[in-house]
């Protein structure tokens, strides 16, 4: 992978792609993955584990900075504001990543983690946990093991990043998906 390659990040569930985005490879930094979001990126997602094929879903609004060890079960993301202003920093819950050419496929948990400039935080998407052990795609031990995964970000704090004033090159441009993002 070269840097400012285009990526598919992709959540899978049942053998189908329920969310897929466009990224940019920033690199490797202490042995984490670097991927990039801009608004305008091509994204599909429903949100279900179940259903029809997810809809268009431009990334609008933020720049997202994506850290990630392949064998974690968690993603850090930084988030920025349209004009490059600090919001804070995101804790995707997730199976760990497993990353086959451009294809970076895991399985969203649906509990997330916000956490303020100041270090405060909360958790997110609370309903979407819930319906993902509603419809068997975690069963209580295994919830109970993301919640902990959570538990154990936060007591970490694995933030600031040193990557909060990173900014991309100014020719990259925003990135659609191509033709096969669904086939798994």
């Amino acid at each position: 992978m070269n840097v400012g390659d285009a990526v598919l990040f992709r959540s899978i569930y049942d053998d189908q792609v329920r969310s897929c985005g466009c990224m940019r490879y920033v690199g490797e930094s202490d042995g984490r993955h670097v991927l990039y979001v801009r608004p305008g990126d091509e994204h599909r997602r429903d949100g279900k584990y179940r259903g029809p094929m997810p809809a268009p879903h431009p990334w609008e609004h933020t720049h997202v900075l994506w850290l990630w060890r392949e064998r974690d079960m968690h993603m850090l993301g930084l988030f920025w504001d349209d004009a490059w202003r600090f919001l804070g920093w995101y804790v995707n819950l997730q199976a760990p990543l497993v990353v086959r050419g451009d294809r970076f496929d895991t399985t969203d948990w649906a509990l997330d983690i916000w956490v303020e400039p100041d270090g405060s935080w909360e958790w997110k998407d609370e309903d979407h946990f819930a319906e993902a052990q509603e419809v068997g795609v975690l069963d209580p031990a295994a919830a109970a093991e993301v919640r902990a995964e959570g538990e154990r970000v936060i007591a970490e704090k694995p933030w600031p990043t040193g990557w909060e004033e990173w900014r991309p090159p100014p020719e990259w441009e925003p990135l659609p998906l191509p033709e096969d993002w669904h086939v798994v």
